[in-house]
């Protein structure tokens, strides 16, 4: 099913290097996936690996069909209802590779070739919400801000979601609370849904508050590299909760061939996955539990317990498992809007049907999403942005 109304289009940067799946050695890719090691999933993997766990993907699509991801991929939702369409190459390609984070469980023999992510036995929920960079039918768009992220989020909340993954956002010099999605986000708590968001990827850039990352009760993530610093393009801002790889990040695409990229969007989808092992060791755990078993839990954290850039530290979702044994479900409730930050927000506008009415970029530029290209994987040559459009 597909739906034309107004939705939100997010700027995916072009940059994307890549490397053919064939030209690696059969460990090639796990080798590259740094992630697996530095998040403790092995110990984690010990108790579950997500299974019974859904986790609705708000984003450009996911190519159910791609090796990694197979079995993995139920039947979504189309809020878009135009532009890009399977088999073109601006289909799906930011969704499918936060998919494989997130449930990738590799292909080939034992499943050792290819992406495996955090979470490999749960079930990705796709719901389409925005357009890739590189879809001809941004041209159109208007700078009139859409619903579809508000319906999207309230779609998956109503079609089985336990956890919402958000590695999109808006930290334009105009972002600012929109009444629905705010709105929709506490419908999903309410109903027991997690609801994870990339921090924004504006930290060279001011600095700006990035939506839906700052909306009450969500699950805000910032990016680190391999020793744990916050890398210099992750937002500082009040609404960090933990930290998560954000760099050097090993994606899969509906190509067939695996990039390397950096950015928040990459690191939301890391503590979803996160969110989806504690939830599947603990499915009663209510999703402000979640989000405060993953604050206590962190490690390497900031002096004082937790600062703008990493939160309360890097996610850890084997220590948080841990720590859930020790807890009763029930008892706690997802924050309310704090005067200091968060007001009634602006005037809803209403938002057409019309296929034009389009969303300024969620992206705000290089606002909360991944995809920059670093390096050629297994390569040491760089290539420009010709060789991949």
């Amino acid at each position: 099913m597909s739906r034309a109304g107004g939705f939100l289009s997010v700027l995916l940067a072009a940059g994307l290097v890549l490397v053919p799946s064939t030209a690696a050695h059969a460990d090639g890719i796990r080798a590259q996936q740094w992630a697996l090691e530095a998040m403790h999933t092995q110990e984690a993997w010990q108790t579950t690996k997500g299974e019974g766990v859904t986790v609705a993907v708000l984003d450009t699509g996911v190519e159910a069909d791609h090796p990694d991801l197979i079995g993995n991929v139920l039947t979504g939702e189309d809020l878009v209802g135009f532009g890009a369409e399977p088999g073109d190459r601006a289909w799906a390609r930011h969704g499918t590779a936060m998919a494989g984070i997130i449930a990738g469980h590799g292909h080939g023999p034992g499943d050792a070739d290819g992406v495996i992510g955090i979470a490999p036995e749960a079930k990705i929920l796709p719901v389409r919400v925005i357009l890739e960079d590189g879809d001809p039918s941004r041209a159109k768009a208007r700078s009139t801000r859409g619903n579809a992220l508000a319906e999207g989020i309230r779609w998956a909340a109503d079609h089985g979601a336990d956890v919402i993954n958000l590695s999109l956002g808006d930290d334009s010099a105009s972002a600012h609370p929109e009444p629905g999605e705010d709105q929709a986000i506490q419908y999903a708590l309410k109903k027991g849904v997690v609801v994870v968001a990339s921090a924004g990827n504006g930290g060279e850039k001011g600095d700006r508050i990035s939506y839906p990352a700052a909306y009450p009760g969500v699950i805000a993530v910032t990016a680190v590299d391999r020793s744990g610093t916050r890398a210099p393009f992750s937002t500082r801002r009040w609404y960090a909760t933990v930290s998560a790889p954000g760099v050097d990040v090993v994606i899969a695409d509906p190509d067939r061939k695996y990039y390397e990229g950096w950015g928040t969007s990459a690191a939301a989808a890391f503590v979803s996955g996160a969110a989806a092992l504690v939830r599947a060791a603990h499915p009663d755990l209510t999703p402000a539990q979640i989000k405060s078993l993953l604050e206590d839990t962190a490690r390497n954290a900031p002096a004082g317990g937790r600062d703008d850039s990493r939160g309360f530290g890097f996610v850890d979702p084997a220590a948080a498992i841990k720590a859930a044994d020790r807890l009763k479900p029930g008892g706690l409730r997802s924050a309310s809007y704090g005067g200091k930050y968060f007001g009634s927000g602006p005037d809803a506008s209403g938002s057409g049907d019309d296929p034009a009415d389009w969303a300024a970029p969620l992206a705000g530029g290089a606002g909360g999403v991944l995809l920059v290209a670093a390096v050629v994987l297994w390569r040491g040559r760089r290539a420009s942005h010709d060789d991949f459009r």
